[in-house]
């Protein structure tokens, strides 16, 4: 009788996605992209981001992300954390004296915080959870055609004038912007009825296109950043500071939005919904906006927030989903009774 493997609990729960990340990080900063290589890397980075955007058009249903906005209840809430808190927390950080973060730190902190919420994560975690899954799949679906044009335009109006890190924003990326993001998606929009349900049958494909994308974008940030000595500006004593503070801007966001579900009065799989898809960010969409946005200027320490928070977020997000779906709290919900539905 053949032996079967078990693998131990520890392994089940890695992430490798996570950990791919971190490997290519590494991989440029043994063997960063330089000369020629780099240029090839530029070119294959920029292919790269618009077929990820045009993917992301095709397989993002408008229907999805427009129906069930009715509940207002639950999507006001996540859309304001998302596109109102998020930001606000982010110019208090940027607020700080230049020596406590450093300028590109800042910058990044701030970039990530206009950013729309993750998709497949929340969607997971609240699927996990037991929450409301049909309204996580629209609400986050919503979040992420709303941050396709309202990122770059808030990131342009926060950081205008040199705000943030002395960004300042031209007409070249405004440009850059709508060829390489908007133009992709808005294709993939078209020829959604035509690929959409192809799409969906090769899964495996769409996903190495999406990981395998957003991996060459982290090879291309952070070789230009070992390249420019960002490895000598970043100190142990910042990075510290840096994920303290991604430490802290979650801890307000999912802080805010128990007060805020308490005070609605929302039931645990509305609440699960709003927690999960107010309080992520979007790596998938945060990387390829931030290579347009910061080209030229050191993207490496500008996206590492989002790596770090995005990080976080998971570790975090899957501990609360595995504690909502313990047996305990199971019967603690179930002997609550349900409030009342809302109206509209």
């Amino acid at each position: 009788m053949p032996l079967k493997l078990v693998r131990p609990t520890w392994l089940r729960r890695v992430d490798w996605y996570i950990l791919a990340l971190l490997g290519t990080v590494g991989l440029a900063a043994v063997l960063p992209a330089e000369g020629k290589s780099a240029d090839a890397v530029g070119t294959a980075t920029t292919v790269a981001i618009g077929l990820l955007f045009f993917v992301y058009g095709a397989r993002l249903s408008p229907q999805a992300a427009f129906s069930g906005l009715r509940n207002w209840r639950l999507h006001l809430p996540i859309l304001g954390v998302t596109f109102l808190l998020f930001p606000v927390l982010g110019l208090v950080v940027t607020a700080l004296p230049t020596s406590v973060l450093g300028a590109e730190l800042a910058t990044g902190l701030l970039f990530l915080c206009v950013l729309p919420s993750t998709v497949q994560s929340a969607v997971a975690f609240t699927s996990l959870a037991r929450g409301n899954v049909a309204a996580a799949i629209c609400s986050s679906s919503f979040s992420s055609l709303l941050g396709v044009f309202l990122t770059p335009l808030l990131a342009a109006a926060l950081m205008q004038g040199g705000s943030a890190g002395g960004v300042r924003f031209s007409a070249g990326q405004a440009l850059s912007i709508v060829v390489l993001l908007l133009v992709p998606f808005g294709l993939g929009q078209a020829l959604r009825p035509w690929i959409a349900d192809r799409l969906a049958r090769h899964r495996r494909i769409t996903m190495v296109c999406d990981r395998g994308s957003i991996l060459l974008v982290v090879y291309s940030a952070f070789s230009q950043g070992v390249n420019a000595g960002i490895w000598g500006r970043l100190f142990p004593g910042r990075l510290s500071v840096l994920l303290g503070l991604c430490v802290l801007l979650l801890a307000l966001v999912l802080t805010s939005i128990t007060w805020v579900t308490k005070r609605l009065g929302v039931g645990h799989e509305d609440r699960v919904t709003i927690v999960f898809c107010g309080s992520t960010k979007s790596l998938a969409s945060g990387l390829p906006i931030a290579s347009v946005l910061f080209a030229g200027t050191d993207v490496g320490l500008a996206v590492l927030p989002l790596m770090l928070y995005h990080t976080l977020q998971l570790m975090v997000c899957a501990a609360l989903a595995r504690r909502w779906n313990s047996p305990a709290v199971r019967e603690e919900q179930q002997s609550v009774p349900s409030p009342a539905p809302a109206v509209g």
